[in-house]
Parts: C-alpha cells; structure tokens; sequence
C-alpha cells in the first residue's frame, strides 16, 4: 500500500507590543534562525491550544490568541537530509500575558523583541519566508474569527477516554 502523504501542521504566533514583534532565536539544521514563536500539533489540542502551549514553551509568556492571521502552506527541503517537508501553518495574532520565570524549549537560544525594519532587515536569517509575510499580513490588517476554526470534541483524549468508557 502506498504511503499517504500527510503535510506536517504547524500554528505560530504574531505578538506585537509597543510596535516590536516577539521572536525567538533558534538552533535549526540550517543553522541559527529566527521566528515567530512556533511548533507542530501535539495530538489531543485544538490548534489554540497549540499556539498558547508552543508561545508558552518558546518565549516563556503567556499568549491569548484573539484571530487567525492566515494559513500558510510550504515545502521545505532539509539541508541535512536532503528531505522534503511541507509545512500547513496556521497563524494567529493576539496579546502577551505574564512571562514566567521557566526555561526555554531546548534549541531556543533567546527571545527577541524586534520591529517591523528590524525583523526585514535580517530576512536571511529567517526559518522560512512567512516569517515577515505573516507579520506584513498582520499589519495590513489581515483578521479572521476564531470561530472559523472548530475542534470536534473527539479531538481531546478527555473525549476519547469518556466514550472508550
């Protein structure tokens, strides 16, 4: 039987706060690169979930997502391996909450809070092209309600665990 091909889905983070973005600074196959706060869906979350755990976990703050910025789809093409990923990326803006005093994702190297010019500026340290779009996306105004994203409850291992009796 032939292998079905599945895009690998990750969720990012568009946090902006006296006109700066949060990034992080990351160990990558590619060397050092720099992103949104960012990662894939862990199974049994709700793509919100995803992005509040993945912000929490890179950048050490809290994150209220209040839209969807987009859904981005990508190939990448591993330096290392030589493999092809694609990438269906789902990007939401909102507001930082507390930052706590926690450790960093391992390969997270730092945070950074940079401009719109300051993020431009270094693009060819970027893990991929969406990193300015979705943040030129963003303040172009580009909004949609969370309620277009819905999660079946079968999504969530309390569901599935509740029906298995």
């Amino acid at each position: 039987m032939p292998r079905i091909w599945k895009p690998s889905v990750t969720v990012a983070a568009i946090v902006e706060k006296d006109g700066k973005f949060l990034l992080i600074e990351e160990e990558t196959s590619d060397g050092i690169r720099i992103n949104q706060p960012a990662g894939h869906l862990d199974p049994y979350e709700s793509l919100e979930q995803a992005v509040i755990r993945e912000t929490l976990e890179e950048t050490a703050y809290d994150f209220t997502p209040t839209a969807l910025v987009g859904m981005y789809m990508s190939r990448y093409t591993s330096n290392r391996t030589g493999e092809e990923v694609t990438y269906l990326r789902f990007t939401f803006c909102g507001y930082p909450g507390a930052q706590h005093d926690r450790p960093l994702d391992e390969g997270i190297l730092r945070t950074m809070w940079l401009t719109r010019d300051e993020l431009a500026a270094c693009a060819d340290r970027h893990r991929s092209p969406t990193v300015l779009q979705c943040v030129d996306e963003y303040l172009e105004g580009r909004r949609a309600p969370l309620e277009l994203i819905q999660t079946h409850a079968s999504v969530y291992k309390e569901a599935i665990s509740t029906a298995n009796g």
